[in-house]
Protein backbone atom coordinates (compact mmCIF):
# COMPACT_ATOMS: atom_id res chain seq x y z
CA UNK A 1 0.00 0.00 0.00
CA UNK A 2 1.59 3.29 -1.03
CA UNK A 3 2.15 5.82 1.70
CA UNK A 4 -0.09 8.80 1.28
CA UNK A 5 1.15 12.14 2.49
CA UNK A 6 -0.44 15.48 3.02
CA UNK A 7 -0.29 17.78 0.02
CA UNK A 8 2.79 19.96 -0.01
CA UNK A 9 4.83 17.83 2.40
CA UNK A 10 7.93 15.98 1.30
CA UNK A 11 8.46 12.30 2.12
CA UNK A 12 11.14 13.33 4.64
CA UNK A 13 8.92 15.83 6.49
CA UNK A 14 7.87 15.21 10.06
CA UNK A 15 4.19 14.39 10.62
CA UNK A 16 1.80 15.23 13.43
CA UNK A 17 -0.06 12.50 15.26
CA UNK A 18 -3.19 13.51 13.36
CA UNK A 19 -1.48 13.03 9.99
CA UNK A 20 0.01 9.67 11.03
CA UNK A 21 -3.35 8.55 12.40
CA UNK A 22 -5.02 9.36 9.07
CA UNK A 23 -2.25 7.78 6.99
CA UNK A 24 -2.20 4.51 8.96
CA UNK A 25 -5.96 4.49 9.59
CA UNK A 26 -5.35 3.99 13.31
CA UNK A 27 -6.90 6.19 16.02
CA UNK A 28 -4.59 8.66 17.75
CA UNK A 29 -5.12 7.04 21.14
CA UNK A 30 -3.83 3.74 19.70
CA UNK A 31 -0.64 5.45 18.50
CA UNK A 32 -0.12 6.89 21.99
CA UNK A 33 -0.79 3.42 23.50
CA UNK A 34 1.77 1.81 21.16
CA UNK A 35 4.29 4.47 22.18
CA UNK A 36 3.99 3.13 25.74
CA UNK A 37 4.21 -0.52 24.66
CA UNK A 38 7.02 -0.31 22.10
CA UNK A 39 10.14 1.49 23.30
CA UNK A 40 11.31 1.75 19.67
CA UNK A 41 8.52 4.26 18.93
CA UNK A 42 9.94 7.62 20.01
CA UNK A 43 8.37 10.61 18.28
CA UNK A 44 9.88 14.01 18.96
CA UNK A 45 7.87 16.01 21.46
CA UNK A 46 7.68 19.77 21.26
CA UNK A 47 6.08 22.41 23.42
CA UNK A 48 2.81 21.33 24.96
CA UNK A 49 3.69 17.66 24.37
CA UNK A 50 2.94 17.79 20.62
CA UNK A 51 4.29 14.71 18.87
CA UNK A 52 6.18 14.82 15.58
CA UNK A 53 6.87 11.57 13.78
CA UNK A 54 9.91 11.00 11.54
CA UNK A 55 9.55 8.87 8.39
CA UNK A 56 11.28 5.95 10.16
CA UNK A 57 8.79 6.24 13.06
CA UNK A 58 5.94 5.98 10.56
CA UNK A 59 7.52 2.93 8.90
CA UNK A 60 7.86 1.24 12.29
CA UNK A 61 4.27 2.09 13.23
CA UNK A 62 3.05 0.74 9.88
CA UNK A 63 4.91 -2.54 10.53
CA UNK A 64 3.50 -2.76 14.08
CA UNK A 65 0.01 -2.19 12.69
CA UNK A 66 0.49 -4.89 10.04
CA UNK A 67 1.89 -7.41 12.51
CA UNK A 68 -0.98 -6.80 14.95
CA UNK A 69 -3.91 -6.40 12.59
CA UNK A 70 -3.00 -8.35 9.46
CA UNK A 71 -0.66 -11.05 10.67
CA UNK A 72 -2.36 -11.83 13.97
CA UNK A 73 0.49 -11.20 16.40
CA UNK A 74 -0.15 -10.13 19.97
CA UNK A 75 1.48 -7.07 21.55
CA UNK A 76 3.96 -9.40 23.31
CA UNK A 77 4.67 -11.20 20.04
CA UNK A 78 5.43 -7.94 18.24
CA UNK A 79 7.58 -6.77 21.16
CA UNK A 80 9.58 -10.02 20.88
CA UNK A 81 9.98 -9.63 17.11
CA UNK A 82 11.18 -6.05 17.45
CA UNK A 83 13.59 -7.02 20.25
CA UNK A 84 15.01 -9.77 18.04
CA UNK A 85 15.22 -7.38 15.09
CA UNK A 86 12.81 -9.44 12.94
CA UNK A 87 9.92 -7.00 12.83
CA UNK A 88 11.61 -4.28 10.80
CA UNK A 89 9.71 -2.70 7.94
CA UNK A 90 9.70 -4.83 4.82
CA UNK A 91 11.09 -7.82 6.67
CA UNK A 92 8.64 -10.68 7.05
CA UNK A 93 8.72 -12.64 10.28
CA UNK A 94 10.22 -16.10 10.01
CA UNK A 95 7.08 -17.86 11.09
CA UNK A 96 3.32 -17.63 11.11
CA UNK A 97 1.97 -16.64 14.54
CA UNK A 98 0.88 -19.51 16.70
CA UNK A 99 -2.80 -19.56 17.40
CA UNK A 100 -5.06 -21.75 19.45
CA UNK A 101 -6.39 -23.09 16.11
CA UNK A 102 -5.07 -26.08 14.26
CA UNK A 103 -1.59 -26.38 12.79
CA UNK A 104 -3.28 -26.88 9.41
CA UNK A 105 -4.83 -23.43 9.69
CA UNK A 106 -1.42 -21.84 10.25
CA UNK A 107 -0.02 -23.69 7.23
CA UNK A 108 -2.96 -22.56 5.09
CA UNK A 109 -2.38 -18.96 6.14
CA UNK A 110 1.34 -19.24 5.35
CA UNK A 111 0.53 -20.74 1.95
CA UNK A 112 -1.85 -17.85 1.22
CA UNK A 113 0.82 -15.33 2.26
CA UNK A 114 3.36 -17.02 0.00
CA UNK A 115 0.93 -17.02 -2.93
CA UNK A 116 0.09 -13.36 -2.42
CA UNK A 117 3.80 -12.51 -2.31
CA UNK A 118 4.32 -14.30 -5.63
CA UNK A 119 1.35 -12.47 -7.17
CA UNK A 120 2.71 -9.14 -5.91
CA UNK A 121 6.07 -9.87 -7.52
CA UNK A 122 4.38 -10.84 -10.80
CA UNK A 123 2.36 -7.59 -10.78
CA UNK A 124 5.49 -5.55 -10.11
CA UNK A 125 7.27 -7.25 -13.02
CA UNK A 126 4.28 -6.68 -15.30
CA UNK A 127 4.10 -3.00 -14.31
CA UNK A 128 7.80 -2.53 -15.10
CA UNK A 129 7.29 -4.18 -18.51
CA UNK A 130 4.34 -1.89 -19.31
CA UNK A 131 6.34 1.29 -18.57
Amino acid sequence: MPASRPAGKSAAAFRTISEVSDELEVPQHVLRFWEGKFSQVRPLKRGGGRRYYRPEDISLLRRIRDLLYSEGYTIKGVQRLLREGRGKDGEAPDEVPESPGSDGQAKAIQAAIDELSELRDMLKAAAKGAS
